[in-house]
C-alpha cells in the first residue's frame, strides 16, 4: 500500500485502541483551562492516556484549574496570553525542549464580548477576534512544524516514542460560527472569523499530517445561573469578558425542550469528548470539519435563534 493511503493508527504508538488509552504518550496544550469547556477538555485528554496537558490561563483573568484525578498525566498551569505571538513561541518551544514532541492544540480560549452593537467598542471587538480567532491563527501558524518533529521514548510517564508527523488543532467556537443571533455581532463576527481559520488551515496543512477542526457547541450549561434569562444578561452585560458561551440559563427549560432536539442544554463534558475524538487517531480522516455540538437545535429550527 502506497504511504499516502496507510491509516495514522497504523503505528502502535498511535493507534486510537491501545489499552493504555487511544492519547497514550500525547503532549497536548489547551487554552482557556480554567473555563468549564476548557477545564473538561483536559479532563477528557487526561482521562485517555495523554503524558502532559498545558492548561493554559489568561495573563488577564489568572484563575486557578480545578484539581484532575489522573496521576499519570502532568497538567501544568500556564500562563498564557492568548494575543501574544512571544507567548506562543515560548509555550511551543518550552513543550519541545521537555517532552520533545507536541501533538495536540487546542484553542478553547472563547469570550462572548457585549451583548448589544450599542454597547460594543472596537477595542470589545479585538478582545474577542484575539480570543477567538486570533489565537487560533497563531497555533495554525506556529504548531504544525513542531508537531512534526519526532521523538524517541521519554523517560517521564505514559512516555512513548512519536514515529510519525501527526498532530491535531481544534478550535473550540459556537454555533455562531455559522450564523447569527445567538449573542452579540462580535461574537457571531469572531465566531466566524474562527471557522474561517479552520477552513483555511485545510490547504496550510497539506503534507504536514496535521489536522485542524472545529467544535461549534450550542447551548451548554457553563454553571452561570439568571433568573430573568437574557433580559437580565443582557442589562447585566455580565458576559462581556468571562465567559466563553452564552449561558444557558438564558433560554427557560421549556423553550430548551421545544426547540433543541434532545430536550436539554448539553453539558461542557460532553463538548470535551468531542474534542477527545478529534483530537485522536478515532478522526484520523476529518479536517476542516466543523463539528456542532448542540443538540440538533440547528437542525430543528435552522432560521430561529437559540434564544
Amino acid at each position: 500500500m502506497p504511504e499516502s493511503m496507510t491509516l495514522q493508527e497504523e503505528s502502535d504508538h498511535f493507534s486510537p485502541y491501545r489499552s493504555d488509552g487511544k492519547l497514550y504518550g500525547f503532549v497536548c496544550v489547551v487554552t482557556g483551562a480554567n473555563m468549564p469547556v476548557g477545564s473538561a477538555i483536559v479532563n477528557e485528554l487526561a482521562a485517555h492516556g495523554a503524558a502532559c496537558i498545558y492548561a493554559c490561563t489568561s495573563t488577564d483573568s489568572p484563575s486557578s484549574i480545578p484539581s484532575f484525578s489522573h496521576p499519570t498525566t502532568k497538567v501544568i498551569e500556564y500562563p498564557y496570553s492568548i494575543s501574544s505571538e512571544q507567548d506562543t513561541l515560548t509555550l511551543i518551544d518550552e513543550a519541545l525542549n521537555a517532552y520533545g514532541r507536541l501533538d495536540v492544540w487546542v484553542c478553547s480560549s472563547g469570550l462572548l464580548g457585549p451583548p448589544s452593537i450599542d454597547a460594543t467598542t472596537p477595542s470589545d471587538l479585538q478582545r474577542c477576534f484575539e480570543a477567538n480567532s486570533l489565537a487560533p491563527f497563531f497555533a495554525l501558524k506556529y504548531a504544525p512544524h513542531a508537531m512534526g518533529k519526532l521523538s524517541p521514548k521519554g523517560t517521564y510517564p505514559n512516555a512513548a516514542p512519536k514515529d510519525q508527523r501527526y498532530g491535531s488543532i481544534i478550535v473550540v467556537s459556537s454555533t455562531a460560527s455559522t450564523y447569527g443571533g445567538c449573542w452579540g455581532p462580535c461574537f457571531t463576527m469572531s465566531s466566524h472569523a474562527a471557522l474561517g481559520v479552520v477552513r483555511s488551515g485545510v490547504a496550510v496543512l497539506k503534507g504536514t499530517g496535521v489536522r485542524i477542526n472545529c467544535i461549534s457547541p450550542g447551548q451548554i450549561d457553563v454553571g452561570v445561573s439568571l433568573t430573568n434569562g437574557f433580559a437580565e444578561a443582557k442589562k447585566a452585560n455580565l458576559m462581556s469578558y468571562n465567559t466563553q458561551l452564552p449561558p444557558a440559563a438564558i433560554q427557560s427549560l421549556e423553550s430548551q425542550k421545544a426547540s433543541i432536539g434532545l430536550e436539554r442544554a448539553g453539558l461542557p463534558a460532553e463538548v470535551g469528548r468531542v474534542a477527545g475524538f478529534l483530537a485522536s487517531g478515532f478522526s484520523s480522516y476529518i479536517t476542516g470539519a466543523n463539528m456542532v455540538v448542540d443538540g440538533g437545535a440547528s437542525v430543528m429550527c435552522p432560521l430561529q435563534t437559540p434564544i
